[in-house]
């Protein structure tokens, strides 16, 4: 077995010196705050309530605010998410291309644009030259692109993520403050009382 040596061999994580990393082309390295397993958590949060839609979240924080309750210490946490992708339409070659004629008519525009800011004569010739050559170079780019995916996805479509559930929760030390005013408020709620 061969040993390591240079600047790398002196980085061994867990033995003296071990916090010191080797530098890197940005520089000096430092080790990485936390346990490892991801950002930092801040305070502990307790959930004061939980709701069916986001409006009715957004409702109970906008209420804590109105009640001067520091709102800065509570979030909206989606629960149950579901990623949805809805199909728009069928895509074939040709609205492939009509698809990439439009985005590369906007690119030929912008550059249009900027080369008929320096232009001494005719400016709006070039900004139409650039508009129509951007066009055509979108639409065999686009139209060349679909062919190329050999009818594995014939479709549009547009994903969201949805939530089944949004909890609102605040820092454990003002949990009590807020079911407070939330009794108030009289709106129901799965986890209102919870502890």
């Amino acid at each position: 077995m061969t040993s390591a040596s240079g600047p790398i061999a002196a980085w061994q994580p867990g033995t003296p010196g071990g916090d010191q990393l080797p530098t890197g082309p940005a520089g000096r390295l430092s080790t990485p705050s936390g346990d490892g397993h991801g950002p930092e958590s801040g305070p502990p949060t307790v959930t004061i309530g939980s709701y069916p839609d986001y409006p009715a979240a957004q409702r109970v924080v906008d209420y804590l605010a109105d009640n001067r309750f520091p709102v800065e210490h509570s979030a909206i946490v989606g629960t149950n998410l579901t990623l949805v992708e809805t199909v728009l339409g069928r895509m074939t070659t040709g609205r492939a291309g009509l698809l990439g004629a439009g985005t590369g008519a906007w690119f030929g525009l912008f550059i249009g644009l900027l080369f008929g800011i320096f232009t001494v004569g005719n400016w709006l010739a070039v900004i139409l030259v650039g508009l129509v050559i951007g066009a055509i170079w979108g639409a065999v780019f686009g139209a060349v692109a679909h062919a190329m995916t050999g009818g594995q996805r014939d479709f549009t479509s547009a994903s969201s993520l949805r939530a089944g559930q949004y909890a609102v929760t605040v820092d454990a030390q003002l949990a009590d403050q807020a079911r407070q005013l939330l009794a108030r408020l009289g709106t129901p709620s799965s986890a209102a009382n919870a502890g």
